[in-house]
């Protein structure tokens, strides 16, 4: 009797053994699946929090450039990209209601970044930098040499009408000219990246690099007035 139940005994766990591994394959394939769960919460989590800490340093920088300047900022956010095929712009969320109006400059702390163009009471459209038929008269420094930037593309922008007997160098400031009452002089807006002279003529042309990141921006300041404007 015992050689018949200790026969049995094998039987039953030679039987029971794969059900015993499925058990606890389906154990670990479960468990599994909870830690891949919890390690995306966690990739979320964090990715989340990195980008509030981002957010939270891009909104300092306004606010230190806003205190640090003496030109009357209106903040706002941007909501939207424009949806005219012909026109590259964005959609800001403020308007007439907040002291907004047509031809009015537009900027981050890091420079212009274009104007308004369309005012609605609570929100405006902003012709931006990169559009084809943006101008921008600008200063270079030291040198004190102007002329009038556009869009060359790849965050660069051209300047041209720029005298060719005037020093400029790789790494100088460049800054609006003052000339347009929409823009006041000495706001930033890059710096030279390349100097050329233009065949038969007597000028350069100049590339620059713009600073701002034209597709990762959400938040910019609208120049509402200046000090002289608002006494």
């Amino acid at each position: 009797m015992r050689v018949i139940r200790g026969k049995t005994t094998e039987i039953v766990a030679f039987i029971s053994s794969p059900i015993i591994w499925v058990k606890s394959l389906m154990y670990l394939k479960e468990e599994n699946g909870l830690l891949r769960e919890k390690n995306l919460i966690l990739s979320l989590q964090i990715e989340s929090m990195l980008n509030l800490q981002i957010e939270n340093n891009r909104l300092l920088g306004m606010l230190d450039f806003k205190r640090q300047t003496k030109l009357y900022l209106k903040p706002a956010r941007v909501v939207n990209k424009g949806i005219q095929p012909n026109l590259l712009s964005i959609v800001i969320d403020v308007g007439t209601l907040d002291g907004v109006e047509t031809n009015q400059a537009v900027l981050t702390p890091k420079g212009v970044i274009g104007k308004t163009i369309e005012t609605g009471e609570s929100a405006s459209i902003v012709q931006l930098i990169t559009d084809v038929n943006f101008r921008l008269s600008v200063r270079v420094l030291p040198s004190g040499a102007t002329g009038i930037l556009r869009w060359l593309g790849n965050d660069k922008g051209q300047v041209r009408e720029v005298q060719k007997n005037v020093e400029i160098n790789i790494g100088d400031k460049v800054i609006t000219s003052g000339f347009s009452d929409i823009y006041p002089s000495g706001l930033p807006v890059g710096e030279v990246a390349g100097v050329h002279d233009e065949r038969g003529s007597f000028q350069k042309i100049l590339n620059i690099q713009l600073p701002n990141d034209m597709s990762s921006f959400q938040h910019v300041f609208i120049i509402v007035g200046e000090p002289n404007d608002m006494d």
